[in-house]
């Protein structure tokens, strides 16, 4: 990817993204908050993988805004893929592609937590060029452009490195998510030294990465709208991230599951280590 593309596509274009996010927020997702009825919500692959009618209406709002910004740009979202999964296809296309998770963190929206954000990547070939997180009810936004650093509310991000010794907190998937064999990878964060928990909002679950508040996660699903977002945030902001294969991880897909996203490499490869056993 030039950079010249990347200046290109970006040129001006990250304050009105944030705005068209903001937007989608404030039209969508807040009104809602709080205020669903039964009927707003639906269960499609369990009672842990819901929707609301602010997910639906967040990703149409931002599917029109954002392809207005970059004309040629399409959109994959995670409704839209849910409703024809050839959408995703567009990962590995030759057009600049919009990421989009409305509402990353559903079930806490649906239980009035104010734990969930707006994921939104653009990304071609593959390569990631640029993020914002939004978390409206907690009033934080991040960005991260490649190769040019991560802010949080205007602010330099940095991840930096767990302090010597420090007993180091790893956000790990749900196990609704994970094959047997991912189950025991998992198990292997459970040793001295070592914290996890299951993750809340992937998205701000790497915000904490990148914010140094956390030190790493260990996921086992690779859906690009969770993750491109907050691995861009995290890398800009010093981090690192790895799959169990030792690769960066591929928003195309074909990765080896679990893969960490962690503080520094130091971390990431302790997790590593312990998720092959080691």
């Amino acid at each position: 990817m030039s950079e010249e593309f990347l200046d290109l596509v970006l040129a001006g274009r990250t304050t009105d993204v944030e705005e068209a996010v903001r937007k989608a927020a404030a039209a969508e997702i807040m009104p809602r908050f709080r205020q669903l009825a039964a009927d707003d919500i639906v269960e499609k692959n369990g009672p842990h993988d819901l929707v609301t009618v602010a997910d639906r209406a967040a990703e149409a709002h931002l599917t029109e805004s954002l392809t207005a910004l970059l004309p040629g740009s399409v959109v994959v979202g995670e409704e839209a893929v849910h409703a024809d999964p050839a959408v995703y296809d567009a990962l590995r296309g030759d057009a600049p592609v919009w990421i989009v998770d409305p509402v990353d963190g559903t079930r806490q929206f649906v239980h009035g937590d104010p734990g969930f954000c707006t994921l939104v990547a653009l990304a071609r070939h593959g390569e990631l060029l640029a993020s914002w997180t939004y978390a409206p009810a907690l009033d934080e936004f991040a960005v991260a452009v490649r190769g040019r650093g991560a802010t949080l509310n205007g602010q330099p991000l940095h991840a930096g490195s767990p302090a010597p010794g420090e007993v180091i907190e790893v956000a790990t998937s749900h196990p609704d998510y994970t094959t047997p064999d991912q189950k025991r990878a998992l198990l292997g964060l459970v040793t001295e030294g070592v914290s996890p928990r299951p993750c809340g909002s992937a998205g701000l679950e790497y915000l904490a990465v990148a914010r140094g508040a956390l030190a790493g996660t260990a996921f086992s699903w690779e859906y690009a709208w969770d993750h491109a977002a907050g691995l861009l945030l995290v890398t800009e902001a010093g981090g690192t991230h790895t799959t169990l294969a030792g690769e960066p991880f591929r928003i195309t897909g074909g990765n080896a599951l679990p893969f960490t996203a962690a503080r520094d490499a130091a971390t990431a490869d302790r997790i590593l280590s312990l998720l092959r056993g080691q």
